[in-house]
């Protein structure tokens, strides 16, 4: 049951936070800049942690879990994507929609990728 708990706060923590930078950052230019930049800051965030940092200080369970699930699976939103980019071509902005997946899935492989170097680097030393 305390995991639960922990993921449930570390989880409005994460949404609190993506809201706050949904807030602060404008999205005049048509762009989903806010969804965007937190998917690739959690993306990196999740795949640096769990490949390294965690692992080094072997935290307990509950503590990971609330991280990883909680916090970073609410901070990043695959449904706030979809629906924005349902949006964009809805709207007629059938380049800025497809602009928009092509940048997440190869931006949030390529940071995924990074997360996970830096991580093992982090367990090496």
């Amino acid at each position: 049951m305390k995991t639960y708990i922990w993921i449930g706060i570390a989880g409005a923590l994460g949404a609190l936070l993506r809201t706050g930078i949904g807030v602060l950052i404008p999205h005049e230019t048509g762009f989903p800049i806010a969804t965007f930049s937190v998917n690739m800051i959690g993306t990196f965030l999740l795949c640096f942690l769990v490949t390294g940092v965690v692992r080094k200080i072997s935290a307990a369970t509950h503590f990971q879990d609330a991280i990883t699930t909680g916090f970073l699976g609410s901070f990043t939103t695959f449904s706030a994507l979809s629906m924005e980019t349902v949006l964009l071509i809805e709207n007629g902005e059938l380049v800025m929609g497809a602009l928009y997946i092509i940048l997440s899935i190869i931006g949030g492989l390529a940071v995924g990728l990074l997360g996970f170097h830096f991580g093992q680097k982090k367990v090496a030393e």
